[in-house]
């Protein structure tokens, strides 16, 4: 669970809130700014006022979102107002850019009039190329979106009714695809009647549920022909013929539940009159209408889905908006209309039947898990990459054929730009946790009351990213933990002063640095140092790797390293890689943390290293030793150190792309490097960069950080005999756990 204080430090630690606006431009000099506004700017005006299309082409209105709310029915929340509903706004915002791209502006209004609304985005409809309505009670939204689209001439979508429409919709095809039914003939109960409720039956019905197969409940019970009491022309519509008045009569013998509603309103008994198969899609939030592990109780076959990602088949909203959206956008769609919808109903049907090519990360992200098309998959994983592709791709295609786009594209091409977008470097973390996530490991981090390592270790045990093992005194961690709000019920605690495991590694510690000088009394001594004892939990296999360092230099935290778990066979050094991640490369520095003047000898084994890492995170490595000097052009004891290192690499590792020395910029640019040098052996951008010494290596790496938008992940300690981490002690919460997680991945390797 995320406790209340970790959410609102969440939203309120370094800068407030979750989104910011950044340039696109270079606006560095005098001409850039001119550029940017006046003269410049004048221009692109010009060109917009005889063509106004041309906005899509030199402003970013092509890519932008309004996300707009008066905050009169926020999720689980209610009529909070505007000032308290725009976190969630933020939230949509960050989604939008996270899985899609799309940039958003949140618009919080101070009305519950729909007219005022109305007015109020038809105003803006020269800034933003779609509209994303949000969190407006029912049945003011169905008035609102209706005449939006009516009146204006981009894209506008009310998420809360056809997200879950679209959703469901597809979950229900395949529903209906396992159990053999035909659409025309399933009898269906929706049980909410709100802007989900409605939306869900009007998709359905577009699918091809007959009207008369209908039945929808709300808090009053059925609506049905007659009824008065609650009634507006959004529900008249599904008014039906009947003389069932309860959800339980409704149920009888029906072939599928749609439930937007509340928890606990579905009985065990309910489900079993059900019909054969049920199809039963309990989507209340947080808690469903029923749980399927009550319907398992009564029923052996149903399907089920939620809106909960602990439980198979979770119908997320994030599976449609944003792809949407991006579809819709780049093709400068005028509506959204139901052409678009129905197709990205059909695509996320399609993409779960495409069981062989789910990818690695997916399936690491949820490990045991079978990808199989079946009951218990229906739907694609929120987090699947393809989603993008085949979504965005189809609504495209649908908004072109249906005649609302402005433009035509080319959906070969269209297709390799957004499969451009997913090899960002953003995947590259997560790729990392899903894969931690497959085996975790026990990792002991020896600064266990620091206020970092438990923040990081609850966010790792809610993840499933490891088992922490946490060292020091016990009532002090706890008591630090109970002040943090952090849950210490599936963490070890290890008192290293008092734990029974001291004999043993004191005697492997004498035994392992005896000819060191090392006796009794001096193992004893050094035991009681909570990263010794860490390092030897380690070497005696009570942990699988370790992660420390937050509060101590970084050559005093290693020393224990070295002394106690060591060099791998076959190497003469460790070293420390940093993986630096930008929006569009991601690279490789080493060694930035321990060999501060390295041989050309330990120059070509701390290469082997940077490139193992590379390779260990996916990439294919090409290797550049970094110099002042370009393949001889300046003579020196440095540049002939790292030429001779090139020399040594290509003997020990024939198969190994490296190559140097050469400068920063022609190892990052491979026209200018093959235009200059076109000898050189290695194509493409270089991704691992090897630096002459510790502090050219620590230098760059810190500019990166801090000036080069990157982050910055490590040092990784490569090289030893079994993992072990060590972090700066400026590290982030954030950092802690990105260096456990890889942690376990090296501890998966050997264990």
């Amino acid at each position: 669970m995320i406790s209340k204080q970790e959410a609102l430090d969440y939203h309120r630690e370094k800068r407030p809130g979750k989104l910011e606006v950044v340039p696109t431009k270079r606006t560095v000099t005098q001409r850039d700014l001119s550029m940017a506004y006046t003269p410049g700017v004048a221009e692109p005006c010009r060109e917009i006022v005889r063509r106004p299309d041309d906005a899509f082409l030199y402003t970013g209105r092509a890519n932008l979102v309004a996300v707009i709310t008066n905050g009169t029915a926020v999720l689980g929340l209610g009529n909070i107002g505007p000032l308290a509903g725009k976190p969630v706004m933020e939230g949509k915002g960050v989604l939008f850019k996270r899985f899609a791209g799309v940039d958003v502006f949140d618009l919080e209004l101070a009305t519950t009039d729909p007219e005022e609304i109305i007015r109020t985005c038809k105003l803006l409809e020269p800034t933003f190329g779609g509209i994303n309505l949000e969190d407006i009670r029912a049945p003011d939204c169905f008035e609102i979106e209706e005449r939006l689209i009516e009146e204006m001439d981009i894209p506008v979508f009310h998420d809360d009714q056809h997200g879950t429409a679209i959703i469901s919709g597809a979950a229900f095809l395949n529903a209906l695809m396992l159990t053999k039914r035909r659409i025309e003939d399933v009898k269906v109960v929706f049980a909410g009647a709100g802007a989900a409720g409605v939306a869900c039956a009007d998709l359905y019905v577009k699918l091809g549920v007959r009207p008369e197969n209908i039945m929808m409940t709300d808090s009053r019970g059925v609506i049905y022909k007659g009824r008065t009491d609650g009634m507006n022309k959004y529900k008249e519509r599904f008014a039906a013929e009947t003389d069932a008045r309860s959800l339980a009569d409704a149920l009888r013998g029906a072939d599928a539940f749609v439930g937007v509603s509340a928890a606990g309103l579905v009985t065990k008994e309910m489900v079993r009159e059900m019909a054969d198969q049920p199809i039963i899609f309990a989507m209340a939030n947080p808690d469903p209408e029923i749980t399927p592990y009550e319907v398992a109780e009564v029923r052996d076959d149903a399907i089920m889905a939620t809106g909960r990602s602990d439980f198979a088949n979770q119908v997320n909203n994030v599976l449609g908006f944003p792809f949407i959206f991006r579809g819709a956008l780049d093709v400068r769609a005028r509506k959204i209309n139901d052409q678009m919808k129905l197709a990205a109903v059909h695509a996320l049907a399609d993409l779960a039947r495409e069981e062989q090519n789910v990818p690695e990360e997916v399936l690491r992200a949820y490990p045991g898990e079978r990808f199989e098309f079946g009951p218990n998959y229906i739907i694609p994983k929120p987090f699947d990459p393809r989603v993008l592709i085949w979504e965005s791709c189809a609504v495209a295609k649908a908004a072109m054929d249906s005649g609302v786009a402005r433009i035509q594209i080319d959906l070969d091409e269209y297709r390799e730009r957004l499969e451009r977008h997913l090899g960002g470097s953003r995947e590259v973390m997560r790729s990392v946790i899903n894969k931690a996530k497959s085996a975790p490991k026990r990792i002991v981090f020896p600064e266990g009351n620091e206020e970092r390592v438990l923040r990081a270790a609850q966010m790792l045990v809610e993840e499933e990213i490891c088992a922490p093992i946490l060292v020091g005194d016990p009532s002090e961690i706890k008591e630090r933990a109970a002040a943090l709000g952090v849950d210490l019920s599936r963490f070890t605690i290890v008192d290293h002063l008092e734990s029974d495991r001291r004999v043993y590694y004191r005697k492997e510690l004498v035994n392992l640095r005896r000819r060191k000088g090392v006796t009794e009394v001096d193992a004893e001594r050094l035991l009681r140092r909570r990263g010794y004892f860490g390092v030897m939990m380690v070497r005696m296999g009570d942990a699988h790797g370790l992660v420390a360092g937050l509060t101590k230099s970084y050559p005093e935290s290693i020393r224990p390293s070295f002394e106690i778990v060591g060099l791998a066979e076959g190497h003469e050094r460790a070293a420390g890689v940093y993986v630096i991640i930008q929006k569009e490369r991601v690279l490789f520095f080493a060694d930035a943390a321990v060999n501060e003047n390295p041989t050309a000898e330990e120059l070509a084994d701390i290469a082997h290293l940077g490139a193992s890492t590379a390779e260990w995170f996916g990439f294919d490595p090409t290797v550049a030793l970094l110099s002042f000097s370009n393949f001889g052009s300046v003579r020196g004891e440095g540049a002939t150190k790292l030429a001779r290192a090139v020399q040594l690499a290509r003997e020990r590792w024939p198969g190994l792309a490296i190559e140097g020395e050469m400068q920063a910029d022609i190892a990052l640019d491979p026209q200018k490097r093959s235009a200059r040098f076109p000898f050189a052996e290695i194509k493409g951008e270089a991704n691992v960069m090897i630096f002459p010494n510790l502090d050219a290596a620590h230098i760059a790496t810190r500019l990166m950080g801090s000036v080069g938008e990157a982050t910055v992940v490590g040092p990784i300690l490569m090289g030893m005999r079994s993992p072990v981490n060590l972090l700066q002690p400026t590290a982030s919460v954030e950092d802690v756990v990105n260096l456990a997680a890889i942690t376990v991945l090296q501890a998966q390797k050997e264990y």
